[in-house]
């Protein structure tokens, strides 16, 4: 059984290394999900070794109707530090 981590309870065996958080905020005309998928795809293409994306905050921005515009998605991405 998966916890909220994803871990399955046993002790996971990791070695030592150091990874990096950064902040990262997608937008799309579509979806949230699309949102957090444009910030994943575009940090891949110059980063390299990224572990985990974490989706921190929803919102959307809106025009002076309060018609959507945009779907926002604010994530946390990991990627390990080269020679770590």
């Amino acid at each position: 059984m998966l916890n909220f981590l994803g871990h399955t309870g046993q002790e996971d065996v990791m070695p030592d290394s150091v990874y990096k958080v950064i902040e990262l905020v997608g937008t799309s005309s579509d979806s949230w999900e699309k949102a957090a998928a444009n910030a994943v795809e575009q940090a891949a293409k110059s980063l390299r070794d990224l572990r985990v994306a974490e989706v921190v905050k929803l919102d959307m921005q809106l025009d002076d109707k309060g018609k959507i515009e945009a779907y926002r998605a604010k994530l946390n991405v990991s990627f390990k530090f080269e020679g770590s």
